[in-house]
């Protein structure tokens, strides 16, 4: 199955629970990508000690899942795209919906 998450918060533990959420699914053999938009373009800088995001992310990015992350929400954070969060638009949001069996939404 293909799993689309889209994340719009940067609070931990919604972050981490999708994430949790995302690793799952692919150990179970899914396809999940995710796009970040508002508030969840800060995927990478969310620190808290209750809730290990580092970690969750490169578990998720080392089994096979992708992150894309809204451009103009960087833009408006005066932020550019990084190698865990590629600048992607709103026609890729659109093909992520298009592809995929499933949508979630976090946030």
């Amino acid at each position: 199955m293909k799993i689309g998450i889209v994340l719009n918060t940067n609070d931990a533990e919604t972050v981490w629970n999708s994430l949790r959420f995302a690793v799952t699914s692919l150990l179970d053999n899914n396809e999940v990508k995710m796009f970040l938009m508002g508030r969840g373009v800060d995927l990478d800088e969310i620190e808290d000690d209750r809730f290990d995001i580092g970690k969750q992310i490169v578990t998720f990015m080392d089994r096979g899942g992708r992150i894309l992350v809204c451009g103009t929400c960087l833009k408006l954070r005066n932020k550019e795209g990084s190698n865990v969060c590629p600048l992607s638009t709103m026609n890729d949001l659109l093909e992520l919906v298009k592809e995929s069996d499933r949508i979630l939404t976090f946030g």
